[in-house]
């Protein structure tokens, strides 16, 4: 038998093997993937100042590496937590007293029937939409425990990452089979998506929640923090997100009579809440990275269905990487035709 038959035969059955047990391990560690995508998003996003310190400066790198840790329980995982309490206490208060939320659906029925001459909220469709926020509940409070192991997972990851930063991306170039002009491209891509989708997109939905808590307040909406925050995480969803919040309490003001402050809160959403996504978009994005809203919401769509809560992140940073890829794959196997 060919000799060379037999090598070539060995090792499809070796990558076969290896293949089979990456998908048996990712299988089983699925559930802490996010894990590592936040450790390396929070890597790349200190590395800079983290070399800097350690080899510049002479600073220890364990403690370096903690104090890194300790800035962003502080910065990011903090304000989380605060916010969940928040809307965890609210959830309580709503299921033992849910006549207020049915009160707020049945004047926003009301007043749509009102206009339109068609009852869009039946009582058949609001009592689904209760029952579908009602059993959408239980899935966030369960989810912390998930949450609280992936944020484990970060923390653990981003220290090995932090001490181990250079010999792994020295070890990732040597073994990477693409040219060095494509792995500093893929380098380079990814650093500004993960900039872009971890410090863009986040912070331009805190903008447009502390816009909306000021409308909200001004116009005298109960809750206003509560709803601020909810419009600030809709936010994330380019466009039309926050209109999925403001127009309901548009439309509730008119139904209690109040159509000064509903007009009034519609003119505010519409130039200044809405406006702001795009203003930010144009001016701060670009220079961190300017990520498409279709790419957004694409990976909206599909990050929250694999990674639950932190697809609000991950996700458009996937759909930017399947398209760094793409570029790669075009640099590296595709040649173009002579003109």
């Amino acid at each position: 038998m060919n000799p060379d038959f037999n090598n070539r035969l060995r090792q499809i059955f070796f990558l076969v093997l290896v293949i089979a047990l990456s998908v048996t391990v990712f299988k089983q560690l699925y559930t802490f993937f996010p894990g590592f995508l936040g450790a390396l998003t929070l890597y790349i996003l200190c590395r800079r100042w983290y070399f800097y310190l350690t080899l510049k400066k002479k600073w220890n790198k364990s403690l370096t590496a903690i104090l890194f840790m300790v800035a962003f329980l502080a910065c990011i995982v903090a304000p989380i937590y605060l916010s969940l309490q928040m809307v965890y206490n609210k959830i309580n208060v709503i299921i033992k007293e849910p006549e207020q939320v049915n009160h707020a659906i049945n004047a926003i029925s009301n007043q749509i029937k009102q206009w339109t001459g068609q009852d869009l909220l039946t009582k058949e469709a609001t009592a689904d939409l209760k029952k579908r926020v009602t059993g959408f509940i239980p899935i966030i409070l369960n989810s912390s425990a998930t949450m609280l192991g992936n944020l484990l997972m970060i923390l653990f990851l981003a220290f090995f990452m932090f001490q181990n930063g250079h010999d792994i991306e020295d070890n990732l170039k040597k073994n990477i089979p693409l040219k060095r002009r494509n792995i500093d491209l893929f380098a380079d891509e990814i650093i500004g998506m993960v900039r872009a989708n971890a410090l863009g997109i986040p912070l331009i939905s805190v903008i447009q929640g502390i816009v909306a808590v000021v409308g909200y307040w001004a116009f005298g909406i109960k809750d206003f923090l509560l709803l601020g925050m909810v419009t600030g995480i809709f936010a994330f969803f380019p466009v039309i997100g926050t209109a999925l919040i403001w127009i309901p309490l548009v439309i509730f003001l008119f139904s209690t009579g109040e159509s000064g402050k509903a007009i009034g809160l519609l003119a505010y959403s519409v130039i200044i809440i809405g406006n702001i996504d795009y203003l930010a978009r144009i001016t701060f994005l670009k220079k961190v990275g300017d990520v498409h809203p279709v790419t957004t919401i694409l990976g909206l769509i599909a990050g929250l269905k694999l990674f639950g809560f932190w697809g609000f992140i991950f996700g458009p940073l996937l759909i930017s990487l399947l398209l760094v890829m793409y570029r790669v794959y075009k640099s590296e196997f595709v040649t173009e035709p002579e003109s």
